[in-house]
């Protein structure tokens, strides 16, 4: 593992203070690039995330951004900013009106990053238009903010021609920049909402826009526990995942699912909210259906139902409690168990 690690980040890391570790001792301490790909989940590569060395939190997600925009430095420690302050600046509506930013205070924003060339954006957009509709007809206070991927500004103006929401101007690459640096994005196409304060509320609006076509649930506020869906299944792959199969035949043993996990997992979610981090696990309920099934076969599971499982996708690892009853002090036990590395992995 030494040496693996050596590979991707060399022979010597430096410390905030100067020092030099050695990344084989990080290794002999029982540092993994598993490990590391599932703390900041990390869904492509390269990848570059600066963090806080004497906390451990992360400054940049988006770090080969920063190094492209700020060459030389002038920016660091490139923590994060006020969306307030990031967006600062004209907005564009496709009519060629132009508005302030400020004009967003006080309202949700979707933040949505999408580019013609994308065609999962260009069916993303055609269900946004009419959830926007139905958001703002409902009175509510909402905009969404197009930040541009395009490859030309012909193929921006085609595109934004479709939407009736504001834009960052082309021509701003900067800004465009800055906004991708700001909620590190790794993928189009990424719909970001946010409070009326400008605070994240969920990075999921892709997947709650398809999930919610009427909009009941807005401004998507997450959920402990998940239905998986063909929509959100994407998530599998964003870190470990505790995933109950149950026969959804059986009417209620879904909501009966959830209503099991839920505890369990807003626990483990309040717990590393106290300490500014991320949940180490997404938490999902699978019915019976082609998704599910096909998601069975691909990491070889058994037929029987209930099943409680925790899916690392990324490892390529499963670990199965294949018991006759799940009680939630089995799912609790079988979680404290995998978050202190205690369960022996099985190869997907």
């Amino acid at each position: 593992m030494a040496g693996a690690l050596t590979d991707v980040l060399g022979e010597v890391l430096v410390a905030a203070d100067g020092e030099e570790v050695a990344v084989s001792a990080l290794a002999a301490r029982g540092v993994s690039l598993l490990k590391l790909w599932n703390k900041y989940r990390v869904s492509n590569i390269p990848s570059l995330i600066f963090i806080d060395a004497s906390t451990g939190k992360v400054v940049c997600r988006n770090g080969l951004l920063v190094i492209r925009d700020d060459p030389e430095g002038l920016e660091f420690p490139w923590g994060p900013k006020p969306f307030s302050e990031v967006v600062a600046g004209p907005l564009l509506r496709n009519s060629g009106q132009t508005l302030d930013s400020s004009a967003l205070e006080g309202s949700h924003v979707g933040v949505y990053f999408s580019a013609h060339w994308c065609p999962p954006c260009r069916s993303l957009t055609r269900v946004l238009v009419e959830s926007y509709r139905k958001i703002k007809e409902a009175g509510q206070k909402f905009e969404i903010l197009f930040v541009s991927a395009d490859r030309s500004e012909d193929s921006f103006n085609q595109y934004f021609s479709e939407m009736p929401w504001v834009a960052v101007p082309y021509g701003d690459e900067a800004r465009r920049s800055r906004l991708n640096r700001l909620y590190g994005i790794q993928g189009i196409p990424t719909l970001i909402v946010l409070d009326s304060k400008g605070d994240v509320i969920t990075r999921q609006g892709r997947v709650e826009v398809l999930n919610d076509i009427e909009c009941r649930e807005f401004p998507w506020h997450p959920k402990p526990v998940l239905e998986l869906t063909d929509s959100n299944a994407v998530q599998l792959n964003e870190g470990p995942c505790l995933v109950l199969f149950v026969d959804s035949e059986d009417d209620g043993e879904s909501e009966a699912a959830k209503q099991l996990i839920q505890p369990i997992a807003e626990k483990i979610i309040a717990k590393y909210k106290a300490k500014d981090e991320e949940a180490p696990l997404l938490f999902f309920v699978a019915g019976e259906d082609d998704m599910t099934d096909s998601l069975r076969d691909y990491t070889n599971l058994p037929e029987a139902a209930p099943l409680l499982t925790i899916l690392d996708m990324s490892a390529r690892a499963k670990y199965v409690m294949d018991v006759e009853e799940i009680t939630p002090d089995i799912v609790e036990a079988f979680v404290s168990d995998f978050l202190a590395e205690k369960l022996k992995p099985e190869p997907i």
